[in-house]
């Protein structure tokens, strides 16, 4: 169980984060949502521990993860996967050694460095591209491919981690509809096979409403939703987004409102 109490990010007189409290059970795939700008990648980033919040602590199970430094970090990280917007692939590397990243945190940093995987790594990462039908472009450069074929290499690369969450930073934002749809599927097999917990920062509702067990609206970076799906009616996605129902991304700002209270599975795509 995921677990945050008070999270406030502040840089300089701006609060990004301010006293958010949340309580996520394992297994959950929750949607975080709200205006760019909203405070949604500022708190996935805390929660991975890419940025230190400046007041509150955040905890998993037992573990209060604002104080781990060093390997207990590290470790942290290997079971805490983060997939971003962006992929963050290496381009130069072939597609099987990219995935084969996610084991760096499971071994010694000089045969991660040096390359040196042993054939049931190797196997797994190819079994994780099997997964996404990614399997026959393990040798091919991975800055050759297309967006929604390196995101799903990135999904490989957090499956190979044998993470306990994943954090997803807007993972289908520069991608077409199609490929849209086998990243959002990805996920929500990991989460329903696995049972692995996922967030995801999703700019869509439409997709949050289709895909999310329970969502999370953030403004001004408090959290101002918090209920299940259907509960998002659209004069709530209104005041959310400051729009007009059917849009999701606009300039007038919203009304703020208070809160109540592993590889081995089959996907189509390009």
């Amino acid at each position: 169980m995921l677990r945050l109490e008070g999270v406030t990010k502040s840089f300089g007189g701006k609060r990004a984060v301010d006293q958010v409290s949340l309580v996520v059970p394992t297994g959950q795939l929750v949607g975080v949502i709200g205006r760019s700008g909203a405070g949604k990648s500022t708190l996935l980033r805390m929660i991975n521990r890419l940025g230190d919040p400046t007041q509150g602590r955040i905890l998993f199970g037992d573990t209060d993860i604002t104080q781990l430094k060093g390997r207990a970090l590290r470790q942290w990280r290997a079971r805490c996967a983060m997939i971003f917007q962006q992929f963050n692939l290496a381009g130069r590397l072939d597609v099987l050694n990219n995935v084969m990243m996610g084991r760096a945190f499971h071994v010694p940093t000089s045969r991660a460095l040096l390359k040196l995987w042993s054939d049931d790594e190797k196997a797994q990462a190819l079994s994780a591209l099997e997964s996404l039908d990614m399997a026959r472009l393990a040798g091919q450069r991975a800055d050759t491919l297309s967006g929604g074929q390196q995101q799903r290499v990135a999904i490989a690369r957090a499956l190979v981690q044998e993470p306990d969450i994943i954090l997803a930073d807007e993972p289908i934002a520069s991608l077409d509809p199609r490929n849209t749809k086998v990243v959002m599927d990805a996920l929500l097999h990991i989460n329903k096979h696995f049972g692995i917990t996922v967030v995801c920062n999703l700019h869509s509702l439409d997709l949050a409403r289709s895909y999310c067990d329970r969502l999370v609206g953030m403004a001004a970076g408090r959290v101002v939703f918090d209920d299940v799906p259907a509960a998002l009616t659209d004069a709530v996605a209104r005041d959310l987004y400051g729009l007009e129902a059917g849009e999701v991304v606009g300039e007038a700002p919203p009304v703020l409102m208070p809160v109540g209270a592993r590889p081995g599975f089959a996907l189509a795509g390009s």
